[in-house]
């Protein structure tokens, strides 16, 4: 049976009908429940691999370069949040989602990972289909904005955004950020001036099929004016934010 497998160009995911699988990475310290997943992602056509402790992570992933990883917040040796931003900072995995799926169900943990460069929040317990169904998705529409086509540099003022570097230079001086802080920046200025709302951002940058809370964005924003200065990203009251045109 062919079964599709997912290659990046840029960022996104493509698939083809080649005879590979499409790899997932299970980062989970219980047996049992890999063993379940594992079961559960073979049975829709997925290659599994897995690890048990958030120590091994990026050793296994230099290994099978996965498609997808579903990691765990509570890990032996490294938690799951701090192995996501380790993740974020190497090439292998800087656009590579990544699904946490973990028992924390309070919010603030939600948001460290997203944060973090996290891609999909699920709380267990979980069926199943459900889990496939959200992973599936995930594969299917890819990372943000168009990303089957290269993205533009955008250069506004004296802030510079490559997409190809995952970088952010404000007078020629390098700032990094997480995956998604870096998404919504691109996403905000790539029309400056226009006013989205949180739901629009939502969509657009973690798409429709994830489930997060408005305030996510609220905190994302935050961050981005501690890095970048108030000028760039303005608030409109009672709808949402923009890109200031006047920071050209």
């Amino acid at each position: 049976m062919n079964v599709s497998t997912a290659s990046r160009t840029q960022g996104a995911y493509t698939y083809s009908s080649l005879m590979d699988k499409p790899k997932i990475l299970v980062v989970e310290d219980e047996q049992d429940l890999i063993d379940l997943i594992s079961y559960n992602l073979r049975s829709e056509g997925y290659e599994v691999f897995s690890c048990r402790d958030g120590g091994s992570v990026l050793e296994q992933v230099r290994k099978v370069k996965p498609d997808l990883i579903l990691l765990d917040i509570m890990l032996p040796k490294i938690d799951g949040v701090e192995v996501c931003r380790q993740l974020r900072k190497i090439t292998e995995t800087r656009t590579t989602p990544i699904v946490f799926l973990t028992a924390r169900s309070e919010e603030y943990s939600e948001i460290a990972a997203f944060d973090a460069g996290a891609d999909d929040y699920i709380t267990k317990p979980v069926k199943p289909r459900v889990l496939v169904s959200r992973i599936k998705a995930i594969l299917r529409r890819g990372v943000i904005v168009d990303l089957n086509h290269k993205q533009a540099d955008i250069r506004i003022g004296d802030l510079e955004i490559l997409w190809d570097e995952f970088l952010v230079y404000r007078d020629g001086v390098p700032i990094s950020f997480p995956k998604k802080e870096f998404e919504l920046l691109y996403f905000l200025a790539s029309k400056p001036g226009k006013v989205f709302t949180r739901d629009m951002l939502l969509t657009g940058v973690w798409g429709g099929d994830v489930l997060v809370v408005p305030r996510t964005i609220d905190v994302h924003i935050r961050k981005l004016r501690e890095k970048l200065g108030e000028k760039y990203i303005q608030t409109v009251k009672g709808v949402g934010y923009k890109f200031s045109i006047d920071a050209e």
